[in-house]
């Protein structure tokens, strides 16, 4: 059970932050909030207390004898801001201690997780993204607002992103205890590929495998968490994308090995990312034609035959990549690969083969055998890196196992 301390600032999606707190409380954590006056202008002091089940801090003047302005600083174990405006970004970049809220951030020796709303010209302006720069470089983790509905008519970046999103990023925070001292990825722009590729033999049917997606986004999720900015290339994942995807990561889908593959050259051409890390499982083959219509029994005759199914293979993204790459030491190129060792075989010398063919700089490796770890929980992954340095890590989380991996990255500077 965690002491957070969740501050809201006078923006219309304040009224999104009940459902937060809501998330948060039913997580079995105890959540102080501490509104800003002009937040108190969209949501009320009862709601906050009621959905709390504390009292709101609302005023530097209130309870002195407890020093709130103090107090409520040094006892978190996180502080989440959500929704955050310009006006609190720029006070929190500058330090200003014009209210409780802003007290309790120069106070807070935690993890900060801000979540920004805004229009989006007042996102976008130079100001308000050297103010998240700054922020960023001091080891806060200020998400990206998603791309989406404003008030009114409008319309683009500077929305909140959704409370179940922003709570799980919490709860990512919350998992990594030496989370100040691991804020180690911060300046870096990670480019990850997530999911399952969909490879179509007609307008119905495809091709496609048992990827679920949740270590790709527990990779992004954790980078966001250490400080990194993310882009996901995401094809076929379990769930609704809109509701498992972490806050502030910006999604780009697919659906096909050739989307991908044309996807994750023009990501990394305009981002210039410092680390790809393609955890996609990426279709080996595909169907040489895609039908139009659907294949029916009728069209297939009186015939008891099935219909002939003639495959090609599909591109090596991952060895396109290092090959584009040449001899530049950047982007730090990180490959997955599922594998089903042969008996008196090791995962090891899977891993070290196809490090050696493929030329990435790191290798994640697990057994599936069985169909092993697809869709599950926990995970066994073997990480290999240069001079063969290697990790095995054993039932742990899918969390768990990205972190090992942005440690080992993280010592790659």
């Amino acid at each position: 059970m965690a002491e957070i301390v969740l501050g809201v600032t006078g923006g219309i999606a304040a009224y999104k932050a009940v459902s937060l707190l809501r998330e948060l409380a039913e997580s079995g954590h105890q959540v102080t909030v501490v509104p800003t006056a002009a937040a108190l202008r969209f949501v009320g002091e009862p709601t906050w207390a009621a959905l709390s089940g504390r009292p709101v801090a609302t005023d530097v003047w209130e309870s002195t004898h407890e020093v709130p302005h103090v107090s409520l600083g040094q006892k978190a174990d996180l502080v989440v801001i959500a929704p955050a405006t310009a006006d609190f970004l720029a006070r929190a970049r500058h330090g200003i201690a014009s209210d409780l809220l802003t007290n309790v951030l120069l106070t807070a020796r935690c993890g900060v997780l801000i979540a920004p709303a805004m229009h989006t010209e007042m996102w976008q302006h130079p100001a308000t993204q050297a103010n998240v720069r700054l922020l960023r470089e001091r080891g806060v983790v200020v998400l990206n607002p998603d791309d989406g509905r404003l008030t009114g008519s409008d319309s683009g970046p500077g929305r909140l992103p959704e409370p179940s999103a922003i709570a799980r990023m919490a709860r990512a925070m919350l998992q990594t205890p030496d989370y100040v001292n691991r804020s180690d990825l911060v300046g870096r722009h990670i480019v990850i590929s997530v999911g399952g590729t969909q490879e179509p033999w007609d307008d119905v049917r495809f091709m496609g495998n048992r990827s679920s997606g949740r270590q790709g986004f527990a990779l992004a999720r954790t980078a966001l968490a250490r400080g990194a900015s993310v882009t996901a290339v995401v094809g076929h994942v379990e769930d609704d994308i809109d509701r498992i995807a972490p806050a502030g990561c910006r999604i780009v889908r697919i659906e096909s090995a050739e989307e991908l593959r044309s996807s994750m050259h023009d990501v990394i051409a305009r981002e210039s990312p410092d680390v790809v890390v393609m955890a996609a499982a990426v279709a080996d083959f595909r169907p040489v034609r895609s039908i139009t219509g659907k294949i029916t029994k009728e069209s297939l005759g009186d015939s008891d035959a099935a219909p002939d199914l003639e495959l090609e293979r599909t591109a090596d993204v991952l060895a396109e990549i290092v090959t584009k790459r040449g001899s530049n030491p950047r982007p730090v190129i990180v490959g997955f690969a599922a594998e089903t060792p042969a008996q008196g075989e090791s995962l090891l010398d899977r891993a070290r083969t196809k490090i050696q063919r493929k030329g990435c700089d790191y290798l994640v490796a697990n057994d599936v055998s069985a169909g092993a770890v697809f869709g599950e929980d926990s995970t066994s992954v073997l990480v290999l890196g240069p001079n063969d340095e290697h990790l095995q890590c054993d039932s742990v989380s899918k969390d768990d196992a990205a972190h090992a991996l942005w440690d080992a990255i993280a010592l790659d500077r």
